[in-house]
């Protein structure tokens, strides 16, 4: 299965008095991201959420490469680079007109009513549509 890019244009209010997006938003667009990845895997936040598992973040890394500014188009790639029992991790690959902008990961846990769960054994659905997509 070949997941899309997704896409984000830079609003005027993401941009500091510079004229250049404010780093913090970075992190927003990997969020945006991942949930359009998850939504291409058919197995969106919606239905994670209403089945009971969340997946916080336990550690997260940018790499800020060339500046971005207003009413840019951010091309963001997601791939999992790892995944354990309880643990995902993704890498993130934001260009510009293919000019290198960003590189970040990314580190979730899966919890189920506050507390770790398998994955693989609570939610095969979600744990094999993952594994699928490592194999594109």
């Amino acid at each position: 299965m070949t997941l899309q890019p997704y896409h984000h244009e830079v609003k005027y209010y993401e941009c500091d008095r510079m004229g250049i997006t404010h780093h913090s938003n970075y992190i927003r667009i990997m969020e945006e991201a991942r949930i359009d990845w998850m939504d291409q895997l058919g197995y969106g936040f919606e239905r994670m959420e209403a089945e009971g598992i969340v997946s916080p973040v336990v550690s997260l890394s940018c790499s800020y490469k060339h500046a971005t500014t207003f009413k840019d188009d951010i091309e963001v790639c997601v791939k999992v680079t790892g995944m354990s029992e309880l643990k995902i991790d993704f890498a993130y690959t934001m260009r510009v007109g293919g000019v290198l902008a960003a590189t970040a990961t990314s580190t979730h846990c899966f919890l189920e009513a506050g507390r770790p769960v398998v994955l693989r054994d609570r939610f095969p659905q979600l744990y094999d549509a993952i594994l699928k997509s490592l194999e594109a």
